[in-house]
Order: C-alpha cells, then sequence, then structure tokens
C-alpha cells in the first residue's frame, strides 16, 4: 500500500539504502532532499505533506495533456479490463487503431510508423532507419540537442559533457554547431551571418565524414539544450544540405510534437517536413510509448536493407489505448490552440517583467515550450548561475515547479554559456492558473533582484 505520508527522513533512509546515487551537481542530483510526491490531476502536483505544486514542467514533459487526463485514464482502465500486453508477433486492435489515428495526423509524405517503448528507443530506431535506407553511416547532430540517454545516445547525440563520461565516441557520430542567435556560435548576427554556424560545421563534417553520410537530427526547437529556437530559414538549408549530400533529415518531435507548439508538429512553423520523425513524451498521455515516422519509400528501402526495430512492450493494447486517446484529446480539444494561446499570454507578461528586471536577457520559445535566458548583465550576457539557482527554489517555496540551470549542466557555477529558466506547462492550463504563474515569477524575479546575498 502507498504511503501518502511518508516524510523526508523516511526518504532519506529510504535513499541511502536502496536507491542507486545520482550526480549531485546534475538536474536528479539530491532527489531525496525535494518534495516527495503522492497524487497528480490536471496541472497540479501534491507532496505527502498536502502541498500543491503548479507543474510547470509537465511531468517530465510527458503530461502536456495534464496529469490523469479522463480520456487516457478511461482508455487505460479499459485495457487493464480486456487486455494488457500482447505478443508483438501478431496484431491487435488497439495498435491498428493507434497506427491510423497516427497517420491520419502526418504530414504527407510521411506515412508509415512503428512503435516503441521510449524517446531514446525512437532515435536509435530513427539512426538505424536512415543508415540502412541510405547505406552511409554518419549522423549529424546539433551540439546543444539531446536525444535521450541510453549509452549510444550518451557517446554520440548529447552534450559534450555527456560525451566526455565515456571513452571513445560512437563511431560515425560528429556534431555541428548550434544555431543559438542569443550566444552565437561564430559571434556574427542574423540574418547577415547567413547561417555561417552551418556553413562551417558543414565544411568541417566534409573533411570528416568516415563514410557516405546518412542523416541530420534536430530537435525543432532544442529543449533541454535551452529552449533554443533557430532563426527563419534555417531548416530550410538543413534540408538543401542533405539532399546535396544524400542525406536524409530526422527530426526529433519529443518535446514539440503533437501540439506543444501551436502546430501539430514543430516542423510546421518552418514548412520542413522530415524524412524520419520521433514521437514520444506525452504521445501516450503519461503512459510510455514511442513512435518513428517515415515515408513508404524509406521504409520499403531500409527494411530490404535489414531494419528491424522492436520492444517486448511496444505494441502492448493498454500503450497503445493510451496513444489513442492522447490523439482523440489533442485533436478534439483543440489543444494546438491553446498552446498557441498560451504563448501569447506567457510571453506578454514575460516582456513586462523583462522591462523592470535585467535578470531577464531573454525570451523564446513556442507554444508551451518557453525559456527565459537569465543573465547579470544583459550586455555582456553573463550567466546568471547563482540567481537561477535561488529562483528554481524560490519558485518551489511558492508552489511552482520549474527547471532552471544551464542545459542539463554538472555545474551551475562552471557554466560559461547561458542559464536558462524552462516551462512547458499543461496545454489544458486556465487563465486563471497562468495569471498565478505570472504573478509568482513576478514576486520571485523582483526579490531575486534585489537579493544582494545572491550576488
Amino acid at each position: 500500500m502507498q504511503d501518502d505520508n511518508m516524510d523526508q527522513a523516511r526518504a532519506q533512509e529510504i535513499a541511502d539504502r536502496w536507491m542507486m546515487p545520482t550526480e549531485e551537481s546534475s538536474y536528479m542530483g539530491g532527489l531525496e532532499k525535494r518534495p516527495i510526491l503522492a497524487s497528480a490531476s490536471g496541472s497540479t502536483v501534491v507532496d505527502t505533506q498536502g502541498k500543491e505544486y503548479l507543474d510547470f514542467q509537465s511531468g517530465q514533459m510527458g503530461a502536456a495533456l495534464g496529469h490523469r487526463h479522463p480520456r487516457v485514464m478511461a482508455a487505460v482502465r479499459k485495457a487493464t479490463e480486456t487486455f494488457v500486453h500482447a505478443s508483438n508477433i501478431m496484431l491487435n486492435v488497439p495498435r491498428l487503431e493507434l497506427h491510423e489515428r497516427l497517420g491520419k495526423l502526418l504530414v504527407p509524405p510521411l506515412q508509415k510508423s512503428l512503435f516503441l517503448v521510449t524517446g531514446s528507443d525512437t532515435i536509435e530506431a530513427s539512426v538505424d532507419l536512415a543508415r540502412k535506407a541510405t547505406g552511409g553511416l554518419d549522423i549529424l547532430g546539433l551540439h546543444d540537442g539531446l536525444h535521450g540517454s541510453t549509452s549510444y545516445i550518451s557517446r554520440s547525440l548529447s552534450f559534450a559533457w555527456k560525451r566526455q563520461q565515456h571513452a571513445s565516441i560512437a563511431p560515425g557520430t560528429s556534431a555541428i554547431l548550434t544555431p543559438h542567435c542569443y550566444q552565437c556560435p561564430v559571434a556574427s548576427s542574423f540574418p547577415k551571418c547567413e547561417f555561417l554556424c552551418l556553413k562551417a560545421s558543414l565544411e568541417l563534417a566534409d573533411a570528416n565524414f568516415t563514410s557516405r553520410p546518412a542523416a541530420v537530427i534536430a530537435e525543432p526547437i532544442l529543449s533541454a539544450g535551452g529552449v533554443i529556437v533557430p532563426p527563419p530559414g534555417y531548416f530550410q538549408a538543413v534540408r538543401r544540405a542533405c539532399e546535396e549530400r544524400g542525406m536524409l533529415l530526422i527530426f526529433d518531435e519529443a518535446q514539440t510534437g503533437l501540439g506543444k507548439t501551436g502546430q501539430m508538429f514543430g516542423f510546421q512553423h518552418e514548412g520542413v517536413v522530415p524524412d524520419i520523425m520521433a514521437l514520444s513524451k506525452h504521445f501516450g498521455g503519461g503512459v510510455p510509448i514511442s513512435a518513428v515516422c517515415t515515408t513508404a519509400e524509406i521504409a520499403k528501402r531500409a527494411v530490404a536493407s535489414g531494419f528491424f526495430a522492436t520492444r517486448s512492450h511496444a505494441a502492448d493494447p493498454m500503450l497503445c489505448a493510451a496513444g489513442v486517446a492522447s490523439i482523440d484529446a489533442i485533436v478534439e480539444e483543440g489543444l494546438a490552440g491553446r498552446a498557441a494561446r498560451i504563448e501569447l499570454r506567457m510571453k506578454s507578461a514575460l516582456a513586462e517583467m523583462a522591462k523592470r528586471y535585467e535578470l531577464i536577457g531573454d525570451i523564446r520559445g513556442r507554444g508551451v515550450l518557453l525559456g527565459l535566458e537569465l543573465v547579470t548583465d544583459r550586455e555582456q550576457k553573463t550567466p546568471a548561475n547563482k540567481e537561477a539557482a535561488v529562483v528554481e527554489n524560490r519558485c518551489l517555496e511558492a508552489g511552482l515547479s520549474v527547471v532552471t540551470g544551464p542545459p542539463m549542466t554538472r555545474s551551475r557555477q562552471a557554466n560559461p554559456r547561458g542559464t536558462q529558466f524552462e516551462g512547458q506547462c499543461p496545454q489544458l492550463l486556465t487563465p486563471s492558473a497562468l495569471a498565478c504563474v505570472s504573478s509568482m515569477l513576478r514576486l520571485i524575479a523582483f526579490d531575486t533582484s534585489r537579493d544582494a546575498s545572491v550576488a
């Protein structure tokens, strides 16, 4: 039976004896010292002491529909009474229904889909799919991109510090510069730069390809890397570069897909349809299921070359039923439109705050995926590392669950590049809840800006 009254001392006891430790300076460090959650509903989570928090992270960014969405819960309950797990050597009705629901959402020529369990699963499968379809090897990914946490991804398509924790990087993977206009990696400015970051990266990549190149992978908006929105035209330039080299374009839509950015898919803002798309996070409405989508032609070529990807629970009826319910909620409740309206309200409130508080250096993002760059000096763009930690703690004390810090960094103090405040609120967040969030942030920004002890 769940202990809904567990206190911090009991949590510490269990963590010390039974939990695998986490790196203290990572974003998961010191978990046992944080509130212990007992329940959640909608945009609210409740700890074991009865305190409520507005969940401005949507769980682990997987509850964008809100916690325990009624459609998803009904689908899961029905599945638990009829059909939870099934062999993947036979089809089942929920799986077929999910293929059809998702297929009708896809932007042509995307058509075919396969189901897996986690976001990391989809990235490894997408990379293999691209390699099998092209006969190539080399994969290029943005250097601020994060695409999962398996050993392979940590050694290839992740932040530099994660790659450096391994003895060697994965063969056939290279990083290219992130088009981060606020912290330009080539000390230029858009649009006069004409995507110099991309041109320089491709010139170096061309000189270092070990074999035929296979694909470029990117998030339409880099989430964990700092809520970075590439400038207009960037992905058109990437698409042209791919076509010139016979490479495929993979979009990781884990944190941007299915309505989060105000469009059904993040790539629709730029009008560049990928060859392969990965979906996860809130695809199952909080239940773990993910998908890889591609064209009929690419799927045929890849399978003919030996492509195969599955997991023991990849097409479980319960997971697929949750996926169907999630898509139905997103479409029928107009959640993409809601995300766009949340963006307008939040950016307006944040822009007013930025007029008063020098701490806010930049406001960016789309839909419910929004971020602030926190600085101590707007001209020099000096990262507000200490202030960010204070903001996060004060938000939690006030009942607002958010993430701040350098991109998944190991140390706020050592970060030279930027400190972000990231929000991914549920798409069903009400106007009154948004107003409450704005008020909290305004008070916290005021307190942090005037608090000399932070400096």
